[in-house]
């Protein structure tokens, strides 16, 4: 019998702005569990025959109603246990929007909201260890 491996592919994506001389990243209030009611990056999974960075786009559509024409990889994660659902690869993409782009919450988000970097909530997954990283980096 051939082997199958059982790993999920998400996506997840970084969205900043600068807002009164601050950079802000945009946060999804988790709608399911996991993490119900808890602050994330928007994301989700790839669907099948999906290359990464227009699943990226449509999951940032989707739950934040933010089109955006272009994202830039920034890593990819995939330590074990970082989902209860399993185990999961997800590549993270990012970008920087102007100030007045409106996000409203949809699909399987409860709310959506800017966060200054330096005064985040409580983060699901590992995405509090995703954007010290990206912070770092920046």
């Amino acid at each position: 019998m051939p082997y199958i491996p059982h790993i999920f592919l998400t996506v997840d994506i970084i969205l900043t702005r600068q807002f009164n001389s601050k950079t802000e990243v945009l946060l999804i209030q988790r709608l399911n569990e996991p993490f119900r009611n808890n602050w994330a990056l928007p994301g989700g999974f790839v669907d099948k025959g999906e290359d990464l960075e227009p699943a990226a786009k449509r999951e940032l559509l989707e739950e934040t109603s933010i089109s955006i024409k272009s994202l830039t990889q920034f890593k990819t994660y995939g330590k074990p246990g970082r989902d209860p659902r399993g185990d999961m690869v997800s590549v993270v993409f990012y970008a920087e929007v102007a100030a007045n782009v409106i996000a409203q919450a949809a699909d399987d988000a409860k709310d959506v909201r800017w966060f200054p970097m330096d005064d985040l909530p409580e983060l699901a997954f590992d995405h509090a260890k995703i954007l010290r990283e990206f912070i770092l980096k920046c």
